[in-house]
C-alpha cells in the first residue's frame, strides 16, 4: 500500500460505492461522532472516505504523499508491453492497485492490435492483493483482456488468502528460473520502505527471476501537507496510516511547520494510532511512533476500521 497530484487513476479503476448500512450493527456504527484523520494519497482516499461517513465519523483527509503515474513511468511500461514483449515472463505480479491501474492506462495507450502475450503458450499468471484485484477485471477494454485477446484462458489469477506481498511470493510457488514482471513505485523525495526490496528478495528466494519496473511515482506532496493537522481546531479521535511513506511524509510536513510527532501526541494525548495491516504497523513503528491498532484485515480499509470500532468499544 499498502501501500501517492497528476493523473488521477480512480476513474481507470473504479470501486463499487459502498453500500447503505441496512442494520445498525454496533461495530459498524461505533465510530459514530468520531473525527478521524488519515493521511492516504488523494486516489485511494476517494475509497476510505465513503467507508469513514457510512459508520457515522466524521474523516479528515490529511495527504502527505502523491502516487501516480508519470510520462517517464508510462514509458517505462510502453517498452514491455509491446507486442509479444511478455512472452518471455511467467507471471505479473501488482502490489497495490495503482500498479495495476497504471498498467492499464500504458496497455489502453498502446497501438493496437499488438497484445504482449502471444495467444499460444504455458499459462500466464498475474496475481494481485485483495480487493485491489477487482481492478483487473474493471475498465472497458479491461488489463485481462488486453493481455492476450486471442487466447484469454491464458491468463490466470491469483489472489492470495493473505493480502500482504509474501502471500503473492507464497501463490506463485517455486519459479524454477522463470521470469515475473513487478510493476512497482519509484519513490521520489522520500526513502523507499523496505516493502517492494523485500518482495523481490522473496521472489528471487522462492525461484523467480524478478524483473522491477517503475510504473508509477510516490512522491512526498511538500511542506504545507500537515496544515490541515496544524491547524485543526477541535478533537482528534484516531489517525489511519496506511503506508510506511504516509507517515515519512507526515513527519517533514510537521517538521516544515516546526512541529514533531511528540507535539501532535501532546496536542491530542487519547488519539488512536491505527495501521492498515502488519506490513504497515511495522514500517511506521520503524519510523519511531506507536501503534495502538492494526487491522487484522487488510484486503480492504474495513479491515482498519473494524479494529477503530473494536477499540473505542473497549
Amino acid at each position: 500500500m499498502g501501500g501517492s497530484a497528476g493523473l488521477s487513476l480512480e476513474s481507470l479503476t473504479p470501486s463499487p460505492s459502498p453500500s447503505p448500512l441496512t442494520t445498525k450493527d454496533p461495530k459498524t456504527l461505533s465510530l459514530s461522532g468520531r473525527r478521524i484523520a488519515f493521511t492516504t494519497p488523494p486516489n485511494y482516499a476517494t475509497r476510505l472516505t465513503p467507508l469513514l461517513h457510512l459508520r457515522a465519523a466524521t474523516p479528515l483527509p490529511v495527504p502527505t504523499i502523491s502516487v501516480n503515474p508519470s510520462s517517464s513511468t508510462l514509458s517505462s511500461l510502453r517498452s514491455l508491453i509491446n507486442k509479444g514483449a511478455l512472452d518471455s515472463f511467467s507471471a505479473l505480479a501488482f502490489t497495490s492497485r495503482t500498479g495495476i491501474s497504471s498498467f492499464s492506462l500504458a496497455l489502453s495507450q498502446s497501438p493496437l492490435p499488438s497484445p504482449p502475450l502471444s495467444s499460444s503458450g504455458e499459462p500466464f499468471i498475474v496475481a494481485a492483493l485483495g480487493t485491489d484485484a477487482d481492478a483487473l477485471h474493471q475498465g472497458d477494454p479491461s488489463l485481462l483482456s488486453l493481455l492476450c485477446p486471442a487466447n484469454p484462458s491464458r491468463v490466470r489469477v491469483r489472489v492470495p488468502e493473505v493480502a500482504i506481498p509474501a502471500g503473492i511470493v507464497k501463490s506463485l510457488g517455486y519459479g524454477f528460473g522463470r521470469k515475473v514482471l513487478c510493476p512497482v513505485p519509484d519513490v521520489i523525495g522520500l526513502n523507499e520502505p523496505d516493502v517492494v526490496p523485500r518482495f523481490l528478495g522473496d521472489l528471487e528466494l522462492a525461484g523467480w527471476v524478478a524483473v522491477r519496473v517503475p510504473a508509477y511515482e510516490t512522491k512526498w506532496v511538500g511542506p504545507h501537507c500537515a496544515d490541515v493537522l496544524v491547524e485543526l481546531d477541535g478533537e482528534l479521535d484516531a489517525i489511519v496510516f496506511t503506508s510506511t511513506a504516509e507517515v515519512e511524509g507526515l513527519l517533514k510536513g510537521l517538521d516544515a511547520v516546526g512541529w514533531n510527532w511528540e507535539k501532535v501526541k501532546k496536542r491530542w494525548p487519547c488519539m488512536v494510532v491505527a495501521a492498515h495491516g502488519p506490513v504497515t504497523a511495522k514500517g511506521v513503528e520503524r519510523l519511531g511512533l506507536t501503534v495502538d491498532v492494526v487491522g487484522e484485515r487488510f484486503s480492504s480499509f474495513d479491515g482498519v476500521l473494524d479494529a477503530l470500532s473494536s477499540r473505542f468499544q473497549d
